[in-house]
């Protein structure tokens, strides 16, 4: 995302439908009487817990809804399969919606997913509230991200979430991030490249954050809470056709997963451990990584900074126009 990102709205639009070995249990495929359908997307993150939480306490059921999960390729590809009206709703951070805004793409956002509580920039260690890292080899001489400059550094994908966010840090240390050759690697393939000095520094998301630092790797920088600061990261989306057919079910939908964002904040523990079944990593790499924390509420204000910021970085050319029935219910 270094100056406009493409949505990438054809290939991409694959679902896994055998869904859940990474992401939560789908529903019957029979809708149960009386029950309206939500076809929902995920990318099988560990935040997916109060998703999860939602369907197996009974929330959805509570307000009339058969919630039917698929796993999708990329938060882009849920975009596309959202807009299309392939699925009812879908999870996307604000960066690939932002993008999707710019390009046209009309969506609207019906609740928070995920995101930071609004302390949370106090933490005295910020690992312990962003499970993205930017990590430097502990061999590679590199003590600050202004040093990233000249070196290459991997990302899971290019004009993507994390390179933005590191592309922050760097610029905010007073580097230039132009200047840093990014290199595209699946997190374990960046884990080997950093450990043989192919890379001098990885951009990771948990739970390959904290293993690299307990391998001895140095942590730079904690981009995604550095940059978020607070609020809502992680969205619920849904197609303008959605929403106007199928309103009331997106309002419910937004209550049931609220109760169920206060439940995982207030039970962490047990969110933790759907959290750990979900992505199919250890109950103790889990806990000893950043905790998750889930918003009951999407502001304007936390939409409009990372509006901003993407534009003061070259990744947008212009300020998004948001309108004023972007985030329903506001």
């Amino acid at each position: 995302m270094r100056r406009s990102i493409p949505l990438v709205l054809a290939a991409t639009v694959a679902l896994t439908l055998a869904a859940c070995g990474s992401g939560p249990s789908p529903s019957s495929a029979s809708n149960p009487a009386g029950l309206t359908t939500l076809k929902v997307g995920t990318i099988g993150i560990g935040s997916d817990a109060a998703l999860q939480l939602a369907i197996d306490k009974g929330y959805f059921k509570e307000q009339g809804l058969d919630v039917q999960v698929s796993v999708v390729a990329n938060p882009p590809a849920g975009v596309a399969a959202a807009q299309s009206g392939q699925l009812d709703l879908t999870y996307s951070p604000s960066i690939p919606m932002l993008n999707a805004l710019s390009q046209n793409v009309p969506v609207t956002i019906v609740a928070a997913a995920d995101g930071y509580a609004d302390d949370a920039l106090s933490t005295k260690d910020l690992s312990k509230v962003d499970d993205t890292a930017l990590v430097a080899g502990k061999n590679s001489g590199i003590t600050r991200p202004k040093d990233l400059e000249g070196k290459s550094v991997s990302v899971p994908a290019r004009k993507a979430q994390l390179e933005v966010t590191v592309s922050k840090v760097i610029k905010d240390d007073g580097g230039d991030p132009a200047k840093v050759n990014w290199m595209v690697l699946d997190p374990s393939s960046a884990m080997q490249a950093l450990k043989a000095g192919r890379v001098q520094a990885a951009s990771l998301i948990s739970p390959f954050s904290s293993q690299a630092v307990n391998d001895g790797e140095k942590l730079l920088a904690s981009p995604g809470i550095e940059f978020f600061g607070k609020g809502a990261v992680g969205l619920w989306l849904a197609g303008k056709g959605t929403v106007a057919s199928k309103k009331p079910a997106l309002e419910g939908f937004k209550k049931a997963i609220y109760k169920a964002n206060a439940y995982a904040n207030a039970n962490l523990p047990e969110a933790q451990e759907l959290g750990a079944k979900i992505t199919k990593t250890s109950l103790d790499v889990v806990r000893a990584g950043a905790a998750n924390y889930w918003p009951v509420t999407v502001r304007v204000d936390d939409i409009e900074r990372v509006d901003k910021q993407l534009v003061d970085l070259g990744f947008l050319k212009q300020s998004v126009q948001l309108a004023p029935d972007l985030i329903m219910g506001n």
